[in-house]
Formats: structure tokens, C-alpha cells, sequence
């Protein structure tokens, strides 16, 4: 009998989903969290969370434009996104997703407009200069109503479960990875986005308004019942993969489950979910900095590892492909850029959205009477 030798080539893919799409991911995520947040003020009116909803206001602003930028810049190139209205292709998560982010990103615009309103309208009086006429114009003479608002807001919510819905399901539907293909992942998306929401406000709250420790005690205890959600929905993938429940978790738990770099991220993910919720629930009023500053940094970590670290393992073969981060557009620079111009909307929301309503001219008027005092003695 002869013998054969039977050779088998394995290809090297090159990543198809780069940094780009993790910084979409991450943003619009951090946009549609942050809007929730802002639905006890501004919908149901809630005063004594004015503070929560305009800074969670200006975090949904400034994510949902800059998200879309990052996106285009995965297909790089406008015309490959106008491709999904020339050719839509209803079996796809990604070409229904082109519907949906208009829908979010118009609703969010139109509501924060009537939102803001009232704001516009305040800040266009008493001048003739060409920024006050734009604000007057803006203001379209007062406030909005609140059915006009709520409407607003059911439009974007509306928007804001279908981006969650598409971005979740457009990753779990490819077969070909097991550890993309679970129903936990559309969900975990959205828990770690609300993470994010939560930990950015908690940022804001202290860079950005004037460090309220009521309002940082509020988000901290918020944050804690949104990482145990993240925890419970973790601890509920690893216990059917560990199971047998289902082969698919299963097989996705075996590809990983002997490598120290996913061992690492295993560890690294139950650190950065019981770390924030132990301080939170230590010192909820002074810990928001730190805390802030983890949960952000959770949402996007959860989201580089599903994707960068997903696309390393190879569908078929052993072992892990080695990716290193490039310094091009394409790697460390494309992801300085967003950053960068996100900061740049943000300054610029800053400084002309009438974002700062009552409860901080109110704050802002009580420190100026008390350092006035003090100056007196």
C-alpha cells in the first residue's frame, strides 16, 4: 500500500473589520446610552434630573455626529455607503443599518432642537448682533411643547433600538465565527453602550458641569446596576458554553479558552466590571472621575476585542493571527483623528448649544454669591 502525504495550506487573512469600525461602534453605542439618559428631564420632566439630561444631551450630540465619520471611513469612501440605497439587499443587517442611522441620527437633532428650544429663544434676546438673530431664529419664539418633544423622542427611540438592534445582530449573524454567532452578543452591545453612557456623563459631570455630588452619587448607583446586567449576561454565555448547552458557544469557548492572551482579556473584563461597582458603591460621591473613566474605557475595550481580537482567530487552523496595530489612518492615527474631532464637536457644542439650563445658571449664580462673600471678609 502506498503512502501519501496530504498537505494542507492555511491562509493568512488580512483584518476586514479595522479600527474604524470599532470607533463606530463605540461612538453611535455612547450616542444612543447617552440619549436615554436624557428622557427623565426633557420627556417626562423630571427637574431634579435637568443636569443628568443636558449633559447626557451633549455626550448623544456629540458621539452621533462623529460616529458616522468613523464609519464612512471603514468603507472608505462615501460612495460605498450611497451603494446601499442603489442596491439594497433586504437579507442584510448592514444595508437595513443604512436606513436606520438616519432615522436615529434625524430624530436625535429634531429632538434635541425642541429640546433646546426655549434655550435658543433666551439666548437670542436682548441683541441685534448676527449670533443673536441665528439664536432667535433658532428659538422660533419659545419653547416647544412637550407632546411636540415627546414625539421627537419617540422618533429617536425608536431609531436608537434599531441601530442597537442592527449594530448587535450584523456581528452575530456570521456563522463562520462562533464567537460572534450568540445571542448574547446584540444584548452585551448594548448593555456595555449604556455602560459607556453612564461612565461619559459621570466625565462631564465633573470636566464639563459643576461637579455635582448628588448627580454623581445617582450615576454611580446607576452604573452599578448597569455592570452587574453586563456581569449577569457574561456569567450567563460562559455557563452555557461550559455546559454543552449549545455546540456553538461551546465550540466558541474551546477556541479560546487555553490561550494566556484570552485568559488575560477573561481576567482584564471581570476587573474592569467589579472594580467600578466596588468603588461606586465605596465612596459614590467622590469616585465618578475613576469610575467614569473604567466604564468608558469598558465599552470600548468590549468592542476591540470582539472585533480585533475575534478576527484573530483564524476559522480554520490553530493557534491566533498576530495583529499589530498600525501607526497609519488605518490604526493609531485613524482613531487620534476621531478622537479629535469628537473633541472638536464637543468644544463647539460648548461654546454655542445653549446646553447649560437652569439648574447650572442657578448653581454658577449661588458659587459667584459665595465666593463674593468670601472676598467681602
Amino acid at each position: 500500500m502506498d503512502s501519501q502525504i496530504i498537505e494542507v495550506l492555511n491562509v493568512t487573512r488580512e483584518t476586514a473589520w479595522l479600527p474604524w469600525a470599532v470607533s463606530y461602534f463605540f461612538l453611535i453605542g455612547l450616542s444612543y446610552g447617552s440619549f436615554m439618559l436624557t428622557l427623565p428631564y426633557f420627556v417626562f420632566g423630571r427637574a431634579q434630573h435637568e443636569k443628568l439630561g443636558r449633559l447626557a444631551l451633549l455626550g448623544a450630540l456629540a458621539c452621533g455626529l462623529t460616529a458616522p465619520v468613523a464609519l464612512l471611513a471603514d468603507l472608505h469612501g462615501p460612495g460605498r455607503f450611497l451603494n446601499f440605497y442603489l442596491h439594497f439587499q433586504p437579507q442584510s443587517w448592514m444595508s437595513w443599518g443604512s436606513f436606520f442611522i438616519p432615522v436615529y441620527l434625524g430624530g436625535l437633532l429634531l429632538y434635541a432642537w425642541l429640546a433646546l428650544r426655549g434655550d435658543f429663544a433666551l439666548r437670542g434676546q436682548g441683541g441685534d448682533s448676527l449670533p443673536a438673530r441665528l439664536y432667535r431664529l433658532a428659538g422660533c419664539g419659545g419653547a416647544a411643547s412637550r407632546r411636540a418633544i415627546s414625539a421627537a423622542a419617540l422618533l429617536t427611540l425608536v431609531g436608537a433600538v434599531l441601530v442597537a438592534l442592527y449594530t448587535g445582530m450584523e456581528v452575530m449573524v456570521v456563522h463562520a465565527r462562533p464567537l460572534w454567532n450568540t445571542p448574547f452578543l446584540p444584548v452585551q452591545f448594548a448593555a456595555t453602550a449604556f455602560v459607556g453612557a453612564i461612565g461619559l456623563a459621570l466625565l462631564f459631570n465633573r470636566l464639563v458641569g459643576d461637579r455635582d455630588a448628588e448627580l454623581e452619587t445617582v450615576l454611580n448607583r446607576l452604573l452599578v446596576l448597569a455592570l452587574a446586567v453586563v456581569l449577569t449576561l457574561g456569567g450567563g454565555w460562559l455557563f452555557v458554553s461550559m455546559s454543552g448547552v449549545s455546540p456553538a458557544h461551546s465550540a466558541a469557548f474551546n477556541q479560546v479558552a487555553g490561550m494566556p492572551q484570552w485568559q488575560l482579556t477573561a481576567v482584564w473584563a471581570v476587573l474592569a466590571t467589579v472594580l467600578p461597582m466596588a468603588l461606586a458603591l465605596w465612596r459614590p460621591a467622590s469616585s465618578g472621575l475613576i469610575t467614569g473613566l473604567i466604564a468608558v474605557h469598558s465599552a470600548w475595550m468590549m468592542r476591540w476585542t470582539i472585533f480585533i481580537g475575534g478576527q484573530s482567530i483564524p476559522k480554520t487552523g490553530a493557534g491566533l493571527y498576530d495583529y499589530h496595530l498600525p501607526l497609519g489612518a488605518d490604526g493609531l492615527l485613524g482613531i487620534v483623528g476621531t478622537l479629535g474631532l469628537w473633541i472638536a464637536l464637543l468644544l463647539l457644542l460648548l461654546e454655542y448649544l445653549p446646553w447649560a439650563g437652569a439648574a447650572f445658571a442657578a448653581a454658577n449664580k449661588t458659587n459667584a454669591l459665595a465666593a463674593n462673600a468670601i472676598a467681602s471678609h
